[in-house]
């Protein structure tokens, strides 16, 4: 694999969808639980989003329950909480695996591309987010203590490039 565009997930819905149905957009991929301290983040990803939207940028949710049974729900419950408390429009995927055996391939692409700490690839938490640029080639990881306002000026530079 060498893009992020030669994957594919599904919605939360069940709807396949291929990635390369983003090619030429600038995504935000995030981990994202319903039931976590970092849950909150929602709203900063829907902001993010709203702004950059229409200059090609998306952001794509993957639910994912590996952290202290935090996202326990099914994938309409998930989908249900994310819209009714957050207002999240952008497209939530189905709830996978980010770490071990059963990482989604997405995941275990993403998280060789951009290791974390000390070269780590597991994903520590949820809301743990990858910038991935125009190419589909992954740009920057952020841990889940980087809040989503705060990464606007990579988001511009990524949109410019």
């Amino acid at each position: 694999m060498t893009s992020v565009y030669d994957f594919e997930a599904k919605q939360i819905d069940g709807t396949p969808v291929p990635l390369a149905a983003y090619r030429g957009k600038v995504l935000l991929i995030v981990n994202t639980a319903s039931k976590c301290g970092f849950t909150p983040q929602f709203e900063g990803l829907e902001a993010l989003y709203e702004k950059y939207a229409d200059r090609g940028f998306a952001v794509l949710g993957f639910p994912s329950n590996q952290f202290a049974n935090q996202d326990p729900g099914s994938n309409e419950e998930i989908g249900a909480f994310c819209t009714k408390n957050y207002g999240v429009s952008f497209p939530m995927m189905e709830k996978i695996e980010v770490n071990g055996p059963g990482a989604s391939p997405l995941y275990k692409w993403i998280t060789h591309e951009a290791p974390g700490l000390l070269g780590s690839t597991a994903i520590k938490w949820n809301f743990t987010k990858f910038l991935v640029g125009k190419d589909g080639q992954v740009r920057k990881r952020y841990a889940p203590l980087d809040k989503p306002e705060s990464l606007g000026p990579d988001i511009e530079a990524a949109l410019a490039a």
